[in-house]
């Protein structure tokens, strides 16, 4: 997936600063999409989500807590939640495995 997100940012060449951010930046957004799914592991089909959100953390580097700037007519603003646009594909996943899970009995 590493690759992949260099690819997305126009990052071919990258020292290994470069890249261990970036793979800290991955980790962490894995890490808070498995909190969103209730501690599922993300599947393969969400590993769009983790490398759109990880553009857009990268992107935000050195202006991390900004929730609105205007400068000359230039606006910049930063959601809240960088997975609020992926939220109803994270509650669609969520339901289709209660549904998976609907019917099964467990022996003991």
């Amino acid at each position: 997936m590493l690759e992949d997100l260099k690819l997305l940012l126009g990052l071919e060449e990258t020292d290994k600063k470069t890249e261990q951010q970036l793979q800290l930046i991955l980790n962490a957004t894995k890490q808070r999409l498995k909190f969103l799914l209730g501690g599922l592991e993300p599947p393969e089909e969400m590993e769009y989500i983790i490398l759109d959100v990880s553009v857009i953390r990268f992107n935000r580097i050195g202006s991390e807590g900004l929730s609105s700037h205007s400068v000359e007519g230039e606006s910049l603003s930063w959601s809240e939640n960088d997975f609020a646009g992926y939220m109803d594909d994270i509650q669609s996943y969520l339901d289709s495995q209660r549904e998976a899970r609907k019917g099964k009995v467990k022996f003991l």
